[in-house]
């Protein structure tokens, strides 16, 4: 048992209290550490989300400050029912390690065997770093695995970060655009409305759409999905077509897929003629575990005017413009290009609250009146799912690193 002392009384913390002589039962304990990577505000849970979880027979073990730089103090997380712990006995204790990120590798060893982790684990981008979850038998849960599913879509926290870094890109932008959004008649004439080329019409890109559309900006959008049209159409902006052959643009989750060099030519052709006006690029295009698709070409860049902002929030993957460099922000030939690597660490607050919530809702599904319950039959929780206690690996996972599938 932990003890925690507060204004010099110490009290039972994340474990066993006694009552009249007798010990309580013991019930899941989950624990949310502060995330440690470099520019990350946000929390896995806000206190709202740790309410909710300890009406619903959960212990929540919080570490020290993780939800400060979000706007959570520690006190909110106290009034909530969570006990304040040091990172030192919080990883020992857990049950469940919710997370945004995933853990540190030192924090791997602290963990006992059969603990859940749940969070953004990049289990096809960087799977490798998924070996000692494998090697400590441990389980865990990939938040970008989560199906689209109708019953998923609480617990879609891609989506979530995706809406919230779709209205910062438009706002970085709008910062460092030399001209206003709108347009303005003034006394001393007429100024003309910003035009803005959104490439991907997924959640980010349709949140840009909107984002720019609400700052009075003329938008056009291009994606490789005919299907997207009408919710490009939809938020007021003109959506560009271009004829890929009747070649199918996407799987079965409603990702975009990996085209064809012709099919992206044709795209990249069709862009480039766009691009050359337009004031703002907000790039968006990616393929889960693939490089992004190279959407703006050294050329379509060059013909660009001076003063054009881009901002291409596929940056981590490689990028979709010719001249990004991944968390840099880039002059070329007077044309701005920033390459942001965490826009929703930018906005803490919202984006914790909006992930907490699907957190919570996933962890609903493990949780049996404060026992730790899995059932790998669930439609959610098998694809979900990037190692079960190390013995059984997501076999995309498991290809990556040469693993036998069981």
């Amino acid at each position: 048992m932990f003890l925690l002392d507060i204004a010099g009384v110490t009290i039972p913390s994340f474990a066993e209290s006694e009552s009249c002589g007798e010990r309580k039962r013991t019930y899941m304990k989950i624990a949310v550490p502060r995330e440690q990577q470099q520019g990350e505000a946000r929390v896995a849970l806000t206190p709202e989300s740790v309410k909710k979880l300890v009406a619903a027979s959960a212990e929540v073990g919080i570490e020290t400050g993780a939800g400060v730089h979000a706007g959570f103090p520690d006190a909110d997380y106290q009034t909530a029912g969570a006990s304040l712990m040091s990172r030192a006995d919080l990883l020992p204790e857990a049950d469940i390690l919710a997370c945004v990120n995933r853990p540190e590798p030192g924090d791997f060893a602290k963990l006992k065997q059969g603990v859940v982790i749940i969070g953004f684990l990049k289990p096809l981008d960087e799977p490798a770093a998924l070996e000692p979850i494998i090697a400590r038998k441990l389980t865990a849960f990939a938040m970008e695995l989560v199906p689209r599913s109708t019953r998923a879509q609480s617990m879609d926290a891609l989506s979530s970060m995706a809406t919230v870094a779709g209205y910062k890109a438009v706002l970085i932008a709008a910062a460092r655009l030399p001209r206003m959004f709108p347009m303005l008649m003034t006394a001393a004439g007429t100024v003309p409305p910003a035009k803005v080329l959104v490439l991907g019409a997924g959640v980010a890109g349709l949140q840009a759409i909107a984002t720019a559309r609400r700052l009075g900006a003329v938008v056009e959008a291009y994606d490789v999905r005919a299907a997207a049209g009408q919710d490009v159409k939809s938020l007021g902006a003109k959506f560009l077509e271009v004829d890929l052959g009747g070649i199918e643009t996407q799987d079965a989750g409603g990702y975009a897929q990996e085209l064809s060099p012709e099919a992206l030519q044709r795209g990249r052709d069709m862009v480039a003629k766009h691009a050359a006006t337009s004031d703002v690029i907000i790039t968006t295009a990616q393929v889960p575990g693939r490089k992004a698709p190279l959407m703006l070409t050294e050329d379509a860049v060059n013909n660009m005017r001076p003063g054009a902002v881009i901002v291409d929030l596929a940056a981590s993957t490689g990028g979709n413009v010719a001249y990004t460099k991944p968390g840099e922000d880039v002059d070329h030939n007077g044309v701005t290009i920033l390459g942001p690597l965490n826009l929703p660490a930018t906005v803490p607050g919202h984006a914790s609250q909006l992930y907490s919530r699907n957190l919570t809702t996933f962890i609903a599904l493990i949780n049996d009146k404060g026992t730790l319950k899995i059932d790998m039959n669930d439609d959610i929780l098998k694809p979900a799912c990037v190692a079960y206690e190390g013995g059984s690996v997501h076999p995309k996972v498991a290809a990556a690193l040469g693993h036998a599938v069981a």
